[in-house]
């Protein structure tokens, strides 16, 4: 379904009133779905992601085609349980962090049983409640 795009940047303080509105169209499977075949989608749950940006009920596009690397924001299960953290890696060891110091990390030991699904890519969240 392609929805009206402006193309133009919307300000966040006050507009230039000299600027042309561009009007085109947007798919948003096309520019928030990079692999088709391997994305799914997840409903947050909790307040551990809060500080970058993911809160709960928010829409999380997980891409399993991409590769996991340090820093980037990953759906997991650590030992059966499934969870959003961010992935920490420093010489062989391996972190699940949360972005919410209220919140604890997980440490992965050998014994553990890590498994990532995917890579979360975007966060889509209600900005408007009903």
């Amino acid at each position: 379904m392609k929805l009206t795009f402006y193309n133009e940047g919307v300000e966040c303080g006050f507009p230039s009133p000299a600027r042309d509105y561009t009007e085109g169209s947007i798919d948003l499977n096309k520019k928030l779905i990079l692999n088709p075949n391997a994305t799914f989608i997840v409903k947050a749950r909790g307040k551990s992601m809060t500080g970058v940006g993911i809160y709960p009920g928010d829409l999380i596009i997980v891409d399993r085609s991409i590769k996991p690397t340090n820093g980037t924001i990953v759906v997991a299960v650590l030992d059966g349980e499934l969870s959003i953290k961010i992935l920490q890696i420093k010489k062989n060891e391996v972190t699940l962090l949360s972005a919410n110091n209220d919140y604890s990390s997980a440490h992965v030991s050998e014994e553990m049983d890590l498994i990532i699904w995917g890579v979360c890519i975007h966060s889509i969240h209600k900005l408007y409640k009903k």
